[in-house]
């Protein structure tokens, strides 16, 4: 029976493609590859009010194909053009193409269906097209599927128009096994169960680009809630009925609080009608803002018991996040994805605003410096950086622009934007921006008009500077004393303007200037005639951004005396400033991680302790010697991090340093106390360990090469109640084998696109193959794995090429390793400009270890 459907199947794509190129009589260039720009303007320009009706048969195994109709109105300037449809399956996956109800010749190229002049009228056209779903943007498991069409994904699965600047309305009918939940963006309207089907109906959407369209369908459980007369509904698959009822109100609670405050800010009602989400296990992102059917990684809102502070604030910043794309990215989108990052920075920028007042205990400046200035540093000091506004030629690059300059950098930005302009021009330009083009498309330089209308600022010149120009700006202090007196202080580089807080003086007692610098050279009049200070700090308030020199009395006097500050936002700008000094190399890793170690006994915020954990990782894997390493700082470094835990006086403190002690412990007493933890032989006295903690703790048991390792996962794999959770834990075991053999061949797998449909698995387990542990044996995957990071992006099926480059290559710091790195970029001169900027990022550290690490430095 198989062997005569596919056969069948054979004969009917290759009549069709017979019929479709005998004597079409269509004239012009074919279509490239992919969603090229010219493609969409010219589309842009003569297609208007698009309508879909989708329809898909979802059967009960994932091997199974998936059968759809999709009748697609629209109105059509110039018929005397063919029409492109975006279809990347191409004609095997095609049943049948009409217009206007009549069968067409039509030529399947490159990804698309080209639609002749002469099926074709001025004025409205239906075409119907019945296909099988591609199945490389359908997200299938077992037992459910999740759709994912971001940014132009949705032509991999059905025949579209795949651009954000075609917005349409959607109609979605869904039949699929009965015993499955089905979500989509629009309010339900019919739902029936006939024989062994379940059949859904969706109502129309308002009008959506086709990488916001979603639908999802599977053993889904679904828990409701009403708030502030909305009913949210949130579907998920997890078997922790106590985990559900622990965090289920809580997100309930921050959407509902989330959707009043952007009402009141954008002055909008919230614009799509129903608000429904679905937890997705290991989903690619943190989420995605699907209107009505939003996206979330599960992990990231059914936080375990020993969840640290962190998570919590950024379960709320998630939320927040998705929430705001309702307005920034949903009702209003980019016409092209180069603005991409418009959509990010204000629900990142909105996201801060409301999160603050739901957490008044947490310092919020000292969030917003650490969750975004040390991510936006580590690539926009890089050879690899960009501005945050990009050129983009086709759709099939746009996964390549996203990153930290987009998602951190950009915050920052608009932030110092908000302080120049001020915060109620900021929101008055924002609202004329929604009302003007609301459900429609806009371009950055759409809102730098409005902008410019609302302020003596001139934002055009600002924009091309921050927005328009890449790296970060060199800024130096300059400090003149005359006569026992500071004479001038004064900055240099300032790229353009922007806002400072100056600190100048001793820890106990200094003065803050706010200092506005652009330009070549800005004083500060205000700090003439003090006393010397001991050291000047151009980053204090957490404010400025760039790569600052400070002079070497200020950074051995912030080394040594950094816990004498009292606001820890200022500790904290301390320590990424030290941080860059460190990275320059004027100041010794040993000395820099002996620092840390002497203050964190005395470190009371856990987004500092945090930070610096983050640090303490960073130098002991990447930054000593394997002999330093083993014979003097891991029993110091494990003795601080143990006497952490059993100090602080809150679960997620004693998670942030336990979660810390098992990245870096390596001595046996070290090893055989987390082992006896993992067994459940011991306790740590006000932690609750929860399935997903013992299961890292047997990876990071595993990759130590303890000689009961292969026992040890083996007894993880048997103690698992969740199917989603043992299912991943299964695919990344191989990558903890003791045989470099099976090391060998999983690494070998993921050349098969199908291994790597599951990125949060492919990384996590490509990291563990490249641990600093498995360093040695691991060097031989880092040509190979850049050798696919041109296959990578041309599948999508790792949506952000960084991971997977920081996966390859976050555990290296050798001479040799960067070697590698740098001989495949001599070797390869004309690789594409944005995946060799990838490279060049996750490089970086390697590159600096690699040099800090080598004997002749």
């Amino acid at each position: 029976m198989h062997d005569v459907r596919s056969l069948r199947w054979l004969v009917c794509g290759l009549v069709m493609v017979l019929a479709a190129c005998g004597g079409s009589g269509i004239e012009g260039p074919d279509p490239e590859q992919g969603i090229p720009l010219t493609l969409a303007e010219e589309r842009a320009a003569r297609l208007s009010n698009i309508r879909y009706d989708l329809s898909l048969a979802i059967p009960e195994s994932a091997s199974e194909p998936i059968a759809g109709t999709a009748a697609i109105r629209f109105e059509l300037k110039d018929a005397t053009r063919p029409v492109v449809l975006d279809f990347a399956p191409g004609a095997d996956h095609l049943k049948s193409v009409t217009v206007g109800g009549r069968a067409v010749s039509y030529r399947p190229v490159n990804g698309h269906i080209v639609v002749p002049p002469r099926a074709l009228a001025e004025g409205e056209n239906e075409v119907e097209i019945a296909f099988r779903a591609g199945d490389a943007s359908l997200n299938r498991n077992p037992d459910f599927l999740y759709t994912l069409f971001v940014p132009a994904r949705a032509h991999l699965a059905f025949p579209c128009f795949d651009q954000p600047d075609l917005k349409a309305r959607f109609t979605v009918a869904l039949t699929a096994p009965a015993g499955w939940e089905a979500i989509s963006n629009g309010a339900e309207t019919a739902r029936e169960n006939v024989g062994h089907q379940l059949r859904v109906r969706y109502a129309e959407t308002q009008p959506i680009p086709t990488y916001l369209l979603a639908f999802a369908a599977g053993r889904f459980q679904i828990e409701t809630a009403e708030r502030n007369g909305r009913t949210f509904r949130m579907f998920h698959r997890e078997t922790d009925a106590t985990k559900v009822a622990r965090n289920r109100d809580a997100a309930f609670d921050l959407h509902a609080t989330a959707l009043r405050w952007l009402e009141d800010y954008t002055g909008i009602p919230y614009p799509f009608g129903k608000f429904e989400f679905l937890l997705v296990p290991s989903f690619q992102f943190s989420g995605m803002e699907h209107p009505g059917a939003v996206y979330y990684n599960a992990a990231s809102i059914l936080l375990d018991e020993s969840a640290t502070e962190n998570q919590v604030l950024n379960r709320a910043s998630v939320i927040a996040h998705e929430t705001s794309h309702m307005w920034f990215g949903d009702l209003v989108t980019m016409r092209w994805f180069n603005d991409v990052w418009m959509k990010e920075v204000f629900a990142n920028f909105m996201a801060a605003k409301i999160v603050n007042p739901s957490f008044p205990k947490v310092n919020h400046e000292l969030r917003f410096l650490a969750s975004n200035y040390p991510a936006a540093y580590a690539v926009d000091r890089t050879e690899g950086t960009h501005p945050i506004r990009q050129e983009l030629d086709n759709l099939n690059e746009a996964g390549s622009l996203y990153g930290a300059i987009i998602y951190q950098k950009a915050p920052i930005v608009m932030r110092q934007l908000e302080y120049l302009i001020g915060a109620d021009q900021m929101r008055e330009g924002l609202r004329a921006y929604l009302k003007q083009f609301q459900f429609g498309n806009a371009t950055w330089l759409d809102l730098v008009r409005l902008l410019d209308e609302r302020s003596d600022r001139d934002v055009a010149a600002w924009s091309g500077a921050w927005v328009e120009g890449a790296g970060r700006p060199t800024i130096a202090t300059s400090l003149v004393i005359d006569k026992g007196r500071i004479g001038e202080l004064a900055f240099t580089g300032a790229r353009s303007t922007q806002r400072m807080r100056v600190l100048v003086g001793t820890a106990a007692r200094h003065q803050a200037f706010d200092v506005e610098v652009s330009g070549d050279r800005t004083v500060v009049e205000d700090a003439r005639g003090l006393p010397p200070p001991h050291f000047v700090l151009p980053t204090g308030g957490g404010l400025a951004y760039g790569a600052f020199t400070i002079d070497a009395l200020t950074s051995h006097y912030l080394l040594t005396q950094v816990a004498e500050f009292t606001d820890p936002v200022t500790r904290g700008a301390v320590w990424i400033t030290l941080w860059d000094q460190l990275l320059e190399r004027r100041i010794e890793p040993a000395e820099f991680l002996d620092a840390i170690l002497r203050v964190l006994p005395h470190e009371p915020t856990e987004q500092n302790v945090q930070l610096l954990l983050g640090y303490v990782d960073e130098v002991f894997w990447r930054f000593l010697s394997k002999a330093d390493r083993s014979r003097v700082l891991a029993p110091r470094v494990e003795a601080a991090l143990r006497s952490g835990i059993a100090r602080s006086p809150s679960s997620s403190m004693k998670s942030t340093y336990f979660n810390e002690f098992r990245s870096t412990v390596t001595t046996p007493d070290g090893v055989r106390f987390l082992e006896r933890v993992w067994r459940r032989e011991e306790q740590v006295p006000g932690l609750t360990l929860a399935e997903p903690d013992e299961a890292g703790m047997a990876l990071d048991l595993a990759v130590r090469s303890l000689p009961n390792a292969r026992a040890i996962l083996a007894e993880q794999l048997a103690r698992f109640t969740n199917p989603d959770r043992k299912a991943r834990f299964e695919f990344v075991m191989p990558a903890l084998s003791a045989d470099v053999s099976i090391r060998d061949g999983f690494f070998d797998s993921l050349r098969d696109v199908d291994r790597r449909r599951r990125e949060p698995w492919v990384t996590e387990a490509l990291r563990y193959l490249n641990h600093p542990l498995r360093a040695d044996d691991a060097r031989k995957y880092i040509r190979p794995g850049l050798d696919l990071l041109v296959d990578i992006r041309r599948t999508g099926d790792i949506f952000f090429p960084r991971n997977w480059m920081d996966a390859l290559l976050s555990g290296h710091s050798s001479a040799e390793a960067a070697e590698t790195v740098r001989g495949f970029l001599r070797e390869n001169p004309q690789y594409p400009v944005r995946l060799r900027r990838i490279i060049q990022q996750s490089a970086d550290m390697l590159y600096r270890a690699s040099a800090a690490n080598s004997p002749q430095s």
